[in-house]
């Protein structure tokens, strides 16, 4: 195995892991769909909060109705 050396000017004392760019990619993509997954859960929580307190509007026969109601 390959020994680098990494001056401490360069990472301000911090840590620093470095993996092969495969890798890196691969753990961005689930980061990413962590984050979506997360931010669907907020949604759905405030989606079924509204649903519980009434906040609904619905359902509607014609678009002037739809529209009324918006208004």
């Amino acid at each position: 195995m390959v020994t680098i050396t990494i001056p401490k000017k360069f990472t301000n004392g911090k840590e620093l892991v470095v993996v092969p760019k495969k890798e890196w990619e691969q753990l961005q993509k689930i980061a990413k769909m962590k984050v979506s997954e997360m931010e669907l859960e907020r949604g759905l929580k405030k989606a079924l909060e509204d649903v519980k307190a009434g906040r609904l509007l619905g359902s509607f026969d014609s678009v002037e109705g739809f529209k009324k109601s918006i208004r």
